[in-house]
């Protein structure tokens, strides 16, 4: 994608993970250069009641805003008439040490895999091969149980149908043979 230029990772002299992070410093360092040109120094108990307030609401993320925290903590400790521990250190809100988590499945190692990999393959194999015997072995028994003569849960009204039309129809050949035999036996009511 020639011609494209990505976000600069950069900035105030650090180079971030991602853009984001670097915009999000260059927005606190506007913030900073407006906060000096405010801030009055002279009167330091309003420095101390603005430093805490930006520590409560987490104002800064970045390096950046945490060096100029450590700036205004340290002008707030130089000072006479404040209590040192009336200044609230600075909490810092990421780990600084990454603890990589325990590997589950160690790294393939080599372009073809290893027996790990072909151990992984003949599972898969073998669950696919599973999986389409038991689909078959499913449609068999549907196609059984449609075809079987033997009531069961898919064609039991069918078969119940036909049960009592065969007995209606074996009824009607016997009233037939008993009126026959009564004309012949002259017993006609």
């Amino acid at each position: 994608m020639a011609g494209e230029t990505q976000p600069s990772r950069n900035a105030e002299g650090f180079i971030f993970l991602n853009a984001e992070d670097a915009g999000m410093a260059s927005k606190e360092r506007k913030q900073i250069e407006y906060l000096e040109k405010h801030l009055d120094y002279r009167h330091p108990q309003q420095v101390l009641t603005l430093y805490e307030r930006m520590l409560r609401e987490r104002i800064f993320k970045t390096p950046v805003g945490m060096i100029y925290l450590k700036h205004l903590q340290d002008f707030l400790l130089d000072q006479e008439n404040i209590d040192p521990a009336k200044v609230p250190m600075i909490p810092i809100n990421a780990p600084c040490i990454t603890i990589p988590k325990k590997r589950e499945r160690p790294l393939r190692s080599g372009v073809g895999g290893g027996e790990e990999e072909r151990g992984r393959k003949a599972w898969l194999r073998t669950s696919v091969i599973l999986n389409v015997l038991l689909a078959l072995a499913v449609v068999l028994m549907f196609a059984l149980a449609l075809t079987s003569n033997q009531p069961n849960i898919v064609n039991y009204r069918t078969a119940i149908l036909n049960e009592y039309a065969s007995w209606e129809q074996d009824l009607q050949q016997r009233e037939q043979i008993i009126r026959d035999k009564e004309r012949e036996l002259k017993i006609i009511e």
